[in-house]
């Protein structure tokens, strides 16, 4: 029997170059099997991971060039003032203690919004069948890349009209209303997708539904929206804990 190279199926998706068939059949595999779908999670935040790391290791080097710079240069030592240690000493506990307020802080709404959202870039696959419903949907995703999120909803509604169990229509649908600030509708589509349960937009749509509730000011939906993302130990739990701490 052939062994299956999940990996190269796993970067392959990630990275949005499946055709229409492969993903269907690579996003069963993901609601059929949360080991896997847990697999391809840690893959894609490996990815973002690396990237950063070669910023930073970037970053490290034009540092240590910088420092052999400063080596070079003479030295010449003053004398700082006793008085001038005193204030920097005072400066220091000032600051530290402001760092502290900072970091613990109640949040508002808006803060929370600043802090933990983050527009969701969905993959860009291919969709070989040519229907309109197709048509639709690429010219929506489209719009969604582009930021005319009203444009965007309005095509991902009619993309949904015409197929009720299109659950990746549906999530956008609620993510494009949600940037375009028409959140009942956001709040719509998000609990639909909640409620079909059977899709790989469930954990996501939760998370974005409970930022919906920060956004309309209902603190109390968006509270227990949170425990419940909270408890469920998935990709959006740490946040959700850090929120419930820190929105009062």
């Amino acid at each position: 029997m052939k062994t299956i190279n999940f990996s190269y199926f796993i970067e392959k998706y990630n990275a949005g170059e499946m055709n229409n068939s492969e993903e269907q059949l690579f996003e069963k595999k993901l609601i059929e099997d949360k080991m896997f779908r847990n697999e391809v999670n840690l893959r894609k935040k490996t990815d973002e991971i690396l990237k950063n790391q070669n910023i930073i290791s970037l970053r490290n080097k034009l540092s240590d060039i910088e420092k052999r710079r400063e080596v070079r240069k003479p030295f010449i030592q003053t004398k700082i003032p006793v008085y001038m240690k005193y204030v920097a000493v005072v400066l220091g506990i000032v600051l530290v203690g402001n760092l502290g307020l900072y970091f613990n802080k109640n949040l508002n709404g808006e803060e929370v919004i600043n802090r933990y959202y983050k527009l969701y870039e969905p993959t860009t696959s291919t969709r070989s069948m040519l229907t309109e419903a197709n048509a639709d949907f690429s010219k929506a995703l489209e719009f969604y890349n582009t930021h005319q999120y009203g444009k965007a909803a309005i095509l991902f509604s009619k993309v949904v009209e015409s197929n009720p169990k299109d659950m990746k229509s549906e999530f956008l649908s609620g993510m494009s209303n949600f940037e375009d600030k028409k959140y009942p509708e956001a709040k719509q589509s998000f609990v639909n997708v909640i409620v079909d349960q059977n899709n790989l937009y469930f954990e996501t749509a939760e998370y974005y539904l409970a930022l919906c509730y920060v956004m309309t000011n209902e603190k109390t939906k968006a509270i227990q929206q949170l425990e419940i993302i909270k408890k469920e130990d998935g990709p959006y739990s740490k946040d959700a804990r850090k929120i419930i701490r820190r929105y009062k």
